[in-house]
């Protein structure tokens, strides 16, 4: 498919939209709290009609959990060893020629299975643009955190975290609701909780946030930080310590990622998931038929 396109990254929470000029490059884009779960099964249909209002009656691709059993359309996934060509050619169409969805991977070895949608396309789209090498070891730190390996090209096995789910939870539903108040900081407290994190006892450490406030030991403006280490620290001893990984994520979440890597022996590099998801994404748009 060739000339301007929409391109949206429709996630469980948010939704990002990108008007993709004939030549590749980003005219606009808008991002907004519209995404599954807001909008409902019964709802996507309207909000690409109001996308095309604003933006131009353009056609459309998109990426995400809007291709999930809960969203606009199952769009199943592809299994790995998986290139950016095998998800053009398992394109999910609503309307033919008009609106896609692009499938997410699967993966199934090492006595388990995973899945992921939207971050495939970041992955891949950061080796076209040559963001990351052909062969690394890739991370997209959030609510789940992927980790993937990517080899010659191809995403080739990879791994979800609950990592950010974790903390939300400890944050709204636990015994630390009212302690942990605040965004995660990257300071000598954040770093504690990555040090104490080497140790196997996570779950022990996560109830010791609490009480090393009740006995003086820690501050409580300090328990976001060090709750932070402790997950992050946790995630990243199990999937790169010692190793090197270029993080897709935004500046914050990318240097908390990117100092418990080097805690751990580590090197990385922080990528723009933006510019990676819009150049896997017109890839895949150029390689439909």
């Amino acid at each position: 498919m060739k000339g301007r396109f929409l391109a949206v990254d429709w996630g469980t929470t948010n939704r990002r939209v990108f008007v993709v000029g004939e030549d590749g490059t980003v005219e606009h884009t808008e991002r907004d709290d519209h995404g599954v779960v807001k909008v409902g099964r019964e709802g996507f249909g309207r909000e690409a009609a109001a996308i095309r209002r604003r933006l131009g009656d353009l056609p459309m691709l998109c990426a995400g959990m809007v291709g999930s059993d809960r969203g606009w359309a199952d769009a199943g996934y592809v299994p790995c060893p998986a290139r950016i060509e095998d998800l053009a050619v398992a394109l999910r169409w609503i309307e033919p020629g008009r609106t896609a969805i692009v499938p997410g991977l699967s993966f199934e070895g090492e006595g388990r299975v995973d899945t992921m949608r939207g971050e495939e396309v970041q992955f891949l789209g950061a080796v076209a643009a040559r963001q990351v090498p052909a062969t690394a070891l890739l991370a997209q730190p959030g609510t789940h955190c992927k980790w993937a390996h990517v080899t010659d090209g191809a995403i080739t096995r990879f791994t979800t975290a609950i990592t950010g789910e974790m903390f939300a939870l400890l944050r709204d539903h636990s015994l630390l609701v009212g302690q942990i108040d605040r965004p995660a900081e990257d300071d000598a407290a954040f770093l504690a909780g990555v040090e104490r994190s080497r140790s196997p006892d996570l779950l022990a450490h996560l109830f010791g946030v609490r009480a090393d406030v009740l006995l003086g030991r820690r501050p409580r403006e300090e328990s976001a930080s060090y709750a932070s280490g402790l997950l992050i620290g946790a995630d990243v001893a199990a999937h790169a310590a010692g190793a090197r990984a270029f993080i897709l994520a935004g500046p914050e979440l990318g240097r908390l990622y990117a100092r418990a890597i080097a805690a751990f022996g580590g090197e990385s590099t922080i990528v723009d998931s933006h510019a990676a998801f819009v150049a896997g994404i017109r890839l895949i748009w150029g390689l439909v038929e």
